[in-house]
C-alpha cells in the first residue's frame, strides 16, 4: 500500500517520507490535529468568544472575513484587532482565489494580509493523496534574507494552532539543515529567497509543481537587486498561471513591475492604499543641516537623548556602517549593525538582540534594513541620505509602526544635501530643514 500511495513520478524521483514519518492515510483524512514535523504542545482550550472585536463603521474586523477558529486564535494572540486597510482589500479580493497586484509601503499590514488568506485557503482545500517531502503548496518568495525570516516567522506565529508546516529557505544558513527538513517534513508554507530556493529546486531536493499559491513580496526590491531572472525560472517550476494563485507586492508600480505582472497572473485584481504617505503618517520627520564633520559628533549626543531608547541608523555602503558601528562601540554606545558583508547567522543574532533590547542601536545599509520588523523604534536616523527617494520612505518605515509615533532625524550634509529635493518632490511635501539644537552640537 505504502508503494501505491508514494508511487514514483516518471520525470523525477522524488524523497519519499522516511520511515518514521511514512503514512497509509492520505494527509486530509488523517486524524485532526496530527502532527506532521511539528513538536507537540499542550493546547488549552479556546472559542472565538475569547475574542471580541465591537463592530466600528469604516473599520473591518477578522471576523468578517468567515475564517477558522485556529487561524483566529492565532490572529488573537497577535493582538490584531481591526484590519488594516491593505489588510481588508487584499482579504476581500484574494480569500476567493483571484490573483492581485498590491501596493503598500512597508508597515501597513501586507504581509499578515498575504499569510491570513494563504493560510484560509490551505485550510479549507484537502492536500492532494499523492504527496511527497519536498512539495510545498504556498511558496513565497522575498529578496532578502531577513525579509523572508520575518515573514516565516509571522507565518509560524498565525498557523500555531492550524497544523500547517512552515519552513523558510535563505543563503547564508545552514544548508543541510534546510535540506533535512525538506526530507523529513511536509512543506505546506515556504519562505525562501531567489539563490537558495533555486539552488535546492536544482538539486532535486525541492519540487514545484504542486503549488497552488505563489506570493512574490517586495517586487520592485527583487528588481533593483536583479534577481528577476531567478524569479522567472522558479515561476516556470510552478503551475501555469490560471492554475495556481498569484499575489504580488511591491511599494512602487513601476513599468517594469506592471510588466511582470501582465507575464504573472490570471484578471489580475489591483489593491492600492495611500501608496506615497501611509508609512509617514505616524513619524515626525526633522532633517539637520550639518557639515560632513560635525555628523558624528550631532549623531553621539542625539543618541545620549532620554527619549533615544532604540535607534536603527541607515548608511548607504556597507564600509559606512562598519566604520559608524566602531566608532559607536569605542564610545560604549551598545551598537552593533547589519549589512550584506556580516554572516548570516551573526546577522540573526544581531536583530533578536535589537529586538530583546540587549543593543540600543543598530546600523544598517538600505538591503539588510528592509528585513527589519520591529515594534517600538523610537528613532530612525539617516546618517547618509539614501540615493533613491524610494528608499527614504522604506527607511522611515522602521519607526511609527502599528499606529505608535516615532522619529526620523536626517543628518544632510555638503556630500547628500543635493537630494533632498528629488525627494521633498516624491513625498509631495517640504521637510522642515533646520540647523541642530546647541545641545546636539557640544561637545
Amino acid at each position: 500500500m505504502l508503494g501505491k500511495l508514494f508511487k514514483k513520478k516518471q520525470e523525477a524521483s522524488k524523497p519519499e517520507l522516511p520511515t518514521h514519518a511514512k503514512s497509509t492515510t492520505p494527509r486530509h483524512h488523517q486524524q485532526k490535529g496530527k502532527n506532521r514535523g511539528r513538536k507537540q504542545q499542550e493546547v488549552t482550550p479556546w472559542d472565538i468568544s475569547q475574542f471580541e472585536v465591537a463592530p466600528q463603521p469604516g473599520k473591518s474586523r477578522f471576523h468578517d472575513f468567515d475564517l477558522p477558529p485556529e487561524l483566529m486564535r492565532g490572529i488573537h494572540e497577535q493582538g490584531f484587532e481591526y484590519c488594516t486597510p491593505i489588510q481588508a482589500e487584499v482579504l476581500g479580493a484574494t480569500l476567493s482565489g483571484r490573483d492581485a497586484l498590491g501596493r503598500a509601503q512597508t508597515g501597513t499590514g501586507k504581509t499578515a494580509a498575504f499569510l491570513i488568506s494563504t493560510i484560509k485557503q490551505l485550510m479549507d482545500t484537502p492536500s492532494p493523496d499523492n504527496r511527497y517531502v519536498g512539495e510545498p503548496r504556498a511558496l513565497m518568495i522575498a529578496p532578502t534574507r531577513e525579509l523572508a525570516m520575518q515573514i516565516a516567522k509571522d507565518a509560524k506565529a498565525l498557523t500555531k494552532y492550524c497544523n500547517l508546516n512552515v519552513t523558510a529557505i535563505v543563503g547564508g544558513m545552514d544548508y543541510s539543515k534546510q535540506q533535512q527538513h525538506l526530507h523529513e517534513e511536509y512543506v505546506d508554507i515556504l519562505v525562501a529567497t531567489p539563490g537558495r530556493l533555486l539552488d535546492f529546486y536544482e538539486k532535486r531536493d525541492l519540487f514545484l509543481d504542486l503549488v497552488e499559491i505563489m506570493v512574490i513580496d517586495e517586487a520592485d526590491r527583487m528588481l533593483d537587486m536583479g534577481f528577476i531572472p531567478q524569479v522567472r525560472r522558479v515561476i516556470r517550476a510552478t503551475p501555469r498561471r490560471g492554475d495556481r494563485q498569484t499575489l504580488l507586492f511591491s511599494a512602487t508600480f513601476t513599468p517594469e513591475v506592471m510588466d511582470l505582472t501582465r507575464q504573472w497572473t490570471y484578471e489580475c485584481i489591483m489593491v492600492e492604499i495611500e501608496p506615497e504617505n501611509v508609512a509617514t503618517d505616524t513619524v515626525e520627520q526633522i532633517v539637520y543641516l550639518v557639515s560632513d564633520t560635525e555628523k558624528y559628533r550631532v549623531l553621539k549626543n542625539l543618541l545620549r537623548t532620554e527619549d533615544c531608547e532604540r535607534v536603527i541608523v541607515f548608511a548607504n555602503r556597507r564600509d559606512q556602517t562598519r566604520r559608524l558601528t566602531e566608532k559607536l562601540q569605542r564610545d560604549r554606545f551598545s551598537a552593533d549593525m547589519l549589512s550584506g558583508e556580516v554572516p548570516q547567522k551573526k546577522r540573526v543574532r544581531t536583530l533578536e538582540d535589537f529586538r530583546s533590547g540587549k543593543i540600543k542601536v543598530l546600523v544598517a545599509t538600505d538591503v539588510a534594513g528592509r528585513g527589519i520588523h520591529i515594534d517600538a523604534v523610537s528613532h530612525v536616523v539617516n546618517y547618509t541620505l539614501p540615493e533613491e527617494a524610494d528608499d527614504y520612505v522604506h527607511r522611515i518605515g522602521r519607526t511609527g509602526r502599528a499606529g505608535a509615533s516615532g522619529i526620523a532625524i536626517t543628518l544632510a550634509g555638503e556630500e547628500d544635501s543635493f537630494l533632498l529635493p528629488a525627494l521633498e518632490k516624491m513625498l509631495g511635501k517640504k521637510l522642515p530643514c533646520s540647523q541642530p539644537p546647541a545641545e546636539l552640537m557640544g561637545g
